[in-house]
């Protein structure tokens, strides 16, 4: 089966992996690192050692914020700077962050990244992410100025929810429900799908490109039908089915599947397609399905709801968006 996702870990959601198998620190009644708030008396962290604070930049005062900014919706979650070090690269520091959970605190993970130069990125692993204490403040204006796509909810772009995904990606799919779901507990939100269809995936420009030309012919609520359909017969998806696939949901949808066909090749489709595998790419989407929550990306694949539910409603609040999440389960 091909995968639509990289399998990468998101920084923002990567924390719980860390205590899988992480190491166990000693714990002790110990002072914070500079500027960190102190941890909870319920659980501590082992002594930071002013000798590895070597660099001016970051202080940990910008790295709390940024760490606040991304993990504050998980109130379980505790960290404290460990070290703040000069590189033999000027200007990149390495940072060493303990993290820990309330409920567990007999276990702590360690996590370890690079500032960059610029101080408004970082580099964990194989992710070059913004950095600061309002991190998703650029791409947020990116999205709200370029996520054009087919639209539901809300009209205002407060709460931004920008779905990138591919037709014929069977994880997509599978997270249909969930988007669902959040469509009908954040009735203040504002969801845009972009498509984004891999290059493994031999149908999917062909579903993605029928899809614009539907959009385009009868609006936007017809073409969340479209999507719902799609995905539901995603197993037509094959060079050998997928024309009769899309003809048929096109024809169900009460359009014409001849003139949606031809308009899928025109410019009309193909550059529609096109312009959304741009957008994606300018964001640096690398896998499907990925969900922006007012410039926050994070893999929707893979997470729990409740924990998505909590990152949605946190974001919200951080952007000053008053509306609050239904109490719908």
């Amino acid at each position: 089966m091909s995968l639509c996702s990289s399998l990468r870990k998101s920084f923002i959601v990567a924390v719980a992996a860390l205590f899988a198998g992480s190491a166990t620190f000693a714990q002790d009644d110990v002072p914070s690192a500079p500027g960190q708030p102190a941890a909870p008396a319920t659980l501590t962290f082992p002594t930071p050692d002013p000798k590895s604070f070597t660099a001016d930049k970051p202080t940990p005062d910008d790295v709390n914020a940024f760490l606040k900014a991304t993990w504050g919706y998980d109130p379980n979650l505790a960290w404290q700077t460990m070290a703040i070090a000069k590189t033999a690269v000027t200007g990149v520091s390495k940072i060493t962050v303990a993290i820990g959970q309330r409920n567990n605190p007999s276990q702590v993970g360690q996590l370890v990244f690079f500032a960059l130069p610029d101080g408004q990125h970082i580099i964990s692993q194989d992710e070059l992410i913004p950095f600061g204490a309002h991190p998703f403040e650029a791409n947020r204006k990116i999205l709200q100025t370029e996520a054009t796509g087919p639209a539901r909810g809300s009209a205002s772009k407060d709460l931004l929810i920008v779905e990138f995904a591919d037709f014929q990606c069977p994880h997509c799919k599978d997270a249909q429900p969930t988007v669902e779901k959040l469509v009908q507990d954040f009735p203040n939100a504002r969801f845009v799908f972009e498509s984004f269809p891999l290059p493994q995936h031999s149908e999917a420009p062909k579903a993605a490109a029928y899809g614009v030309c539907v959009q385009t012919a009868a609006g936007d609520a017809t073409f969340f039908k479209y999507v719902e359909a799609v995905f539901t017969n995603q197993s037509g998806l094959t060079p050998e089915s997928s024309d009769a696939t899309l003809k048929d949901v096109v024809t169900k949808l009460g359009l014409d599947p001849a003139k949606i066909a031809a308009c899928s090749t025109s410019p009309v489709g193909v550059g529609g397609v096109q312009a959304s595998l741009d957008f994606a790419r300018k964001l640096e989407v690398r896998e499907t399905p990925w969900l922006y929550i007012n410039g926050r990306g994070i893999p929707l694949g893979g997470i729990q709801y409740d924990q998505l539910k909590a990152i949605i409603s946190y974001q919200a609040v951080q952007d000053g968006v008053t509306a609050a999440a239904s109490s719908g389960n």
